[in-house]
């Protein structure tokens, strides 16, 4: 009788051994992937893309950049100055900047050079004063068929 309840102990002693080895596995495995797609998040939350807001009318400038490049042109200074006015006369606004390329090289290097383009007209325009709060960017689009090189060399600001 002694010997069968030591059996029966070492039984359930090896049955509850393999029940929490199951549970700690289980629980690792959670943590483990939880803490793989903590990890992946904010990269995750910077592909995200801000909500897409529709252009509005004709653009109030129209700034053309030289191929492959992302400086201001030469007539940057003034375009912004007209943002910058028109903004001032309603100031619930929002100014929206876009930027174009066309098709010709890779598409990724191409949105990247349209992304930089936009991303100066921004900084020209946070530097002028116009509040972070009133400036949208879309995402780079292609320009497509004819038309003039510069055309899609360009970024477009709106106040809408």
């Amino acid at each position: 009788m002694e010997q069968d309840d030591d059996n029966q102990n070492l039984v359930l002693g090896i049955l509850f051994g393999v029940i929490a080895l199951v549970i700690g596995l289980v629980i690792g495995l959670t943590v483990y992937v939880t803490g793989q797609n903590a990890a992946a998040k904010p990269a995750a939350v910077a592909a995200v893309e801000a909500p897409e807001i529709a252009e509005v009318g004709e653009p109030l400038v129209k700034l053309y950049f030289e191929s492959g490049k992302a400086e201001l042109p030469a007539n940057g200074a003034e375009e912004v100055a007209k943002v910058v006015a028109k903004l001032a006369e309603d100031g619930t606004k929002i100014v929206l900047i876009s930027g174009y390329h066309d098709e010709t090289g890779g598409a990724a290097v191409n949105a990247e050079v349209a992304k930089a383009r936009a991303g100066a007209v921004k900084d020209a325009l946070l530097a002028a004063g116009v509040p972070a709060d009133k400036l949208a960017m879309r995402k780079p689009a292609v320009t497509l068929g004819g038309g003039e090189a510069a055309e899609a060399r360009r970024v477009e600001v709106r106040v809408q």
